[in-house]
C-alpha cells in the first residue's frame, strides 16, 4: 500500500513539472530613495548617520598620488581630506576661504564638491602652481587665487562673506632643516623645493616663534571678520620640533586663534600611516617620527 501511493506521489510531481503552466515571477520594484537630511540640518548635506561618522575624533587620511606640480610644495595636504572637511562644514554652494592656499589644494576640493573657493597665496611662484593644478584638472571659473600678502589682502575682503575656513598655516623654521633625513631622502634626492620662499614677508622665515604667532593672530582676526558668525574654521597643524626644542604648535596656535575671535570645539586626529619612518635618535636619544596630524576645529563667536 506504501510503495503504491508512493509512485502515485511521484508520478503526480512528474506531470506537474511537465504541464505547469508557465508563471512569470514578478520581482518587486524597488524605489531609490534618496537620503533623508535632518530639515533642521542648516550646515550641511549630511544624513544624520553620516553626520555621526565624521565626528570620529580619528580620521585615517588615504591620499591620491600627489601630481607633479603638487609635489614641486614642500607642505601640502591630501584633497580628500579636505573634500570631508567641507562637505562636513558647508551646503552645496557655499563659500569657503583658504587664507594659505599654497599649491591650490583646497580649491581642488572646492571644484570636487561644488563649493565656491578663494584662496590667498603669497608667493607668486605656488598662486601659479595653483592655477594651473586647477586648470589642468578642470577649469573651473568658481575657484579664485588671489596673490600678496595675507595680511594685506583679507582686509579687502567684505565682512561675513564665507561660510567656512580652512587651511594649513605655515610653520616656523620647519623647512629649513637642509639635513634633515626627510628633506634629503623626499626632497632633495628628487630635485624638489624644500622650502617656501626665502621672501621676508613669508610668515614662515621671521626670526622669532613669538613674533610668528604673534602675525599668525592678526590673519585670523581678519578671518573672523570676513567668516558669518558661528560658523566654522579648521586648522590643520603638525607639531615639530626645531634643533633641540620640541613645540607643541597645536596647543600654541589653538591659544593664538581663541584670543582672534573663536572658540575651540574640538580636535581631530588625521592619522598618516602611509609616511615613511625615518631614524631619528638612533641610538642616542627618543626623538619621534610625527605621522598624524591636527584637525582643530573652531567656531566663529557671534
Amino acid at each position: 500500500m506504501l510503495q503504491t501511493l508512493l509512485v502515485i506521489l511521484v508520478t503526480n510531481i512528474h506531470y506537474w513539472r511537465v504541464n505547469a503552466p508557465a508563471v512569470a515571477l514578478e520581482m518587486p520594484i524597488t524605489k531609490k530613495t534618496e537620503p533623508i537630511i535632518d530639515q533642521k540640518n542648516s550646515l550641511n548635506d549630511l544624513t544624520n548617520t553620516q553626520w555621526m561618522i565624521e565626528t570620529k575624533s580619528v580620521w585615517f587620511s588615504k591620499p591620491p598620488q600627489r601630481d607633479k606640480l603638487k609635489a614641486q610644495h614642500p607642505a601640502t595636504f591630501a584633497e580628500t581630506d579636505i573634500v570631508r572637511l567641507i562637505e562636513f562644514f558647508t551646503k552645496r554652494g557655499g563659500k569657503v576661504l583658504d587664507p594659505f592656499v599654497g599649491s591650490g589644494s583646497t580649491l581642488i576640493a572646492c571644484s570636487q564638491c561644488s563649493r565656491i573657493g578663494t584662496g590667498v597665496e603669497l608667493i607668486q611662484r605656488w598662486a601659479d602652481t595653483a592655477r594651473n593644478r586647477l586648470e589642468h584638472k578642470k577649469p573651473d571659473p568658481l575657484q579664485t587665487v588671489l596673490e600678496g600678502d595675507v595680511r594685506k589682502v583679507l582686509p579687502t575682503l567684505s565682512d561675513s562673506s564665507f561660510d567656512f575656513v580652512v587651511t594649513s598655516p605655515p610653520y616656523w623654521m620647519i623647512l629649513r632643516k637642509d639635513n634633515d633625513h626627510k628633506v634629503k631622502a623626499e626632497r632633495k634626492a628628487k630635485g624638489l623645493e624644500t622650502r617656501y620662499s626665502d621672501e621676508k614677508n613669508d610668515l614662515g622665515n621671521l626670526g622669532s616663534y613669538e613674533e610668528f604667532l604673534k602675525e599668525l593672530k592678526s590673519v585670523f582676526i581678519q578671518c573672523s571678520r570676513v567668516l558669518k558668525k558661528k560658523k566654522y574654521m579648521c586648522v590643520v597643524v603638525s607639531d615639530f620640533r626645531h634643533k633641540s626644542k620640541f613645540y607643541a604648535y597645536h596647543a600654541d596656535i589653538s591659544q593664538v586663534i581663541e584670543a582672534a575671535g573663536f572658540t575651540l570645539e574640538g580636535i581631530t586626529i588625521l592619522a598618516q600611516d602611509s609616511k615613511a619612518l625615518y631614524p631619528y635618535g638612533i641610538p642616542y636619544a627618543f626623538v619621534s617620527n610625527i605621522h598624524h596630524q591636527y584637525i582643530l576645529i573652531f567656531r566663529n563667536k557671534a
